[in-house]
């Protein structure tokens, strides 16, 4: 049977959530104290409680709270969780509470503790404790992570053979090349150059028309690189009347030295020391003359991409766009394994 019990003593009460309880159970005892705000208040020593039989014990330590009474005063409780574990009709003391300078006592209290009846007689109705249960097998708990561990493997399967395809295939490597250039004019000269350290017997026909072709030779290919005509395949008069199209009207030095060499290379002619020398330095200014300046020195050539090198550096792109997708999905399933084992086992 449940019920309260209290008692008051000049502003001190204490009462008992249960006057009955069985054995091993758990009830609670309030002592509460009406003061004025500013009073202090000393509760008795939880191990003091002079419960008798002794056997009376107290869980745990004490809570104290404090809420504000109708009148204006505080009601300051102290909580004590008691127990027992015999059976018998335990005596509760008054408790004393200090408040300020006076003290208070509370009446004292009852708590009768009952036990459970045991039948000595009939002992086979009464069966020990059970083993560890053996539960059985259930494919429901089991059977979502089985399938994610399936995919988490064909996942590194396929993660695995998309690496090796991706190593196997090498890169296209896009390199610009930078090719020093030498202005026509450079090249003409250093041609020009050569042919008067490497003058050849003049004495002789033979001689005279390779020191002539060599010279014309030089200036026809500047004149193809200079001004965009094919010079190499036009006559001595043509090239003359291509060039006074582009405003060179002062070309009778030049035409001086295409008709030398044009009688010396097809009618047999024998130039002069002086003639030779005239014609040679009638080459040099007018490739001085009419020479770009400000030439680029260098090219920048830029590779070509085929169709197939783009299909390749697509395939690739996409073949390192799956690893890292798998990669992540294969994280995540395996957090997720993992997760759901350690719930599994306990």
């Amino acid at each position: 049977m449940l019920g309260v019990s209290t008692a008051h003593a000049q502003g001190v009460e204490a009462r008992i959530d249960s006057v009955q309880m069985m054995i091993g159970e758990q009830t609670t005892l309030h002592i509460t104290a009406t003061v004025k705000e500013g009073q202090r208040v000393q509760f008795p020593n939880p191990s003091k409680l002079n419960a008798r039989p002794a056997s009376l014990e107290v869980v745990g330590q004490p809570r104290i709270d404090t809420v504000e009474s109708s009148n204006g005063y505080l009601e300051v409780t102290q909580h004590l969780t008691l127990t027992a574990w015999d059976d018998s009709l335990y005596y509760i003391p008054a408790q004393k509470v200090r408040i300020g300078n006076k003290e208070f006592s509370t009446k004292s209290l009852a708590l009768k503790v009952l036990t459970v009846e045991v039948d000595t007689v009939h002992t086979n109705q009464f069966y020990g404790p059970n083993d560890v249960q053996d539960n059985p097998f259930s494919w429901s708990e089991w059977s979502s992570l089985f399938w994610f561990a399936c995919l988490t493997a064909l996942l590194y399967v396929a993660c695995w053979l998309a690496y090796l395809r991706l190593k196997s295939k090498k890169p296209i490597s896009f390199k610009v090349r930078i090719r020093k250039i030498v202005p026509p004019h450079q090249k003409a000269l250093n041609i020009i150059e050569k042919v008067r350290s490497e003058k050849p017997d003049m004495a002789d026909s033979i001689g005279q028309k390779m020191y002539y072709t060599q010279l014309t030779d030089a200036l026809r290919q500047y004149m193809e690189e200079r001004f965009g005509f094919n010079a190499m395949e036009m006559t001595s008069a043509e090239i003359v009347a291509e060039l006074r199209n582009y405003g060179d009207t002062e070309l009778q030095e030049l035409t001086s030295l295409f008709e030398t060499a044009d009688l010396v290379k097809f009618a047999k002619y024998t130039a002069g020391v002086s003639e030779n020398d005239k014609n040679l330095l009638s080459a040099v200014a007018f490739i001085n003359d009419t020479k770009q300046e400000n030439v680029p020195m260098e090219e920048r050539i830029e590779p070509t991409i085929s169709e197939k090198e783009k299909q390749t550096m697509r395939m690739r792109i996409s073949l390192k766009w799956a690893i890292v997708i798998m990669v992540t999905v294969m994280t995540v399933l395996l957090a997720y394994l993992c997760w759901q084992l350690y719930d599994l086992r306990f």
